[in-house]
C-alpha cells in the first residue's frame, strides 16, 4: 500500500502531529521513522516514553486497518511498552511493527522502536480489538 495514501488519512491527526513518516506499509509489516524534537522530548532532552508509545500505537494501528475485511473499524484495547534504551534529541527513531496474531476480533503486533545505531529503545505489544460494521 502506498504510504502517501495513509498520510493522507493521518492529516490533522496527532500521528501528523508527532511527525510520523510512514516508509513501508504492507499486510506484513508497517515500517516509520520519527524526528527526535524537542516537543517530543523529556526535560532530559531525550524522547518521552509517550511519544514512543504512540508512535508505535500509529504503525500496529496502521496494520491492523490494512488486514481489516471492508467496513471494518479498529481500536487499540491493551498495549505494553518495555523502555530499553534512550533516543537524545537531535536523532531519528525507526518503527518496524508485525504481526503476532490476525484473527476475526483481535489483531495482536508488535512494534520494534530502534535507534540510528540499531540500538532497541523499546518494543512494544498492542492489541486491536477488530469491529464489525453496525447492523
Amino acid at each position: 500500500m502506498d504510504p502517501a495514501l495513509i498520510h493522507e488519512r493521518m492529516k490533522g491527526t496527532l500521528s501528523e502531529h508527532l511527525g510520523i513518516r510512514l516508509t513501508e506499509v504492507s499486510p506484513e509489516r508497517v515500517v516509520a521513522t520519527l524526528e527526535v524534537r524537542p516537543e517530543l522530548c523529556t526535560i532530559g532532552k531525550t524522547l518521552h516514553g509517550g511519544s514512543i508509545m504512540a508512535f508505535a500505537d500509529t504503525l500496529g494501528a496502521v496494520g491492523t486497518v490494512i488486514n481489516l475485511p471492508a467496513g471494518h473499524r479498529t481500536t487499540t484495547i491493551e498495549s505494553k511498552t518495555n523502555f530499553l534504551g534512550a533516543a537524545p534529541l537531535g536523532t531519528r527513531v525507526t518503527g518496524e511493527s508485525t504481526p503476532l496474531h490476525r484473527g476475526r476480533t483481535t489483531m495482536v503486533w508488535q512494534t520494534r522502536v530502534t535507534s540510528e545505531a540499531g540500538k532497541l529503545v523499546a518494543l512494544v505489544t498492542q492489541t486491536q480489538m477488530v469491529i464489525a460494521p453496525s447492523a
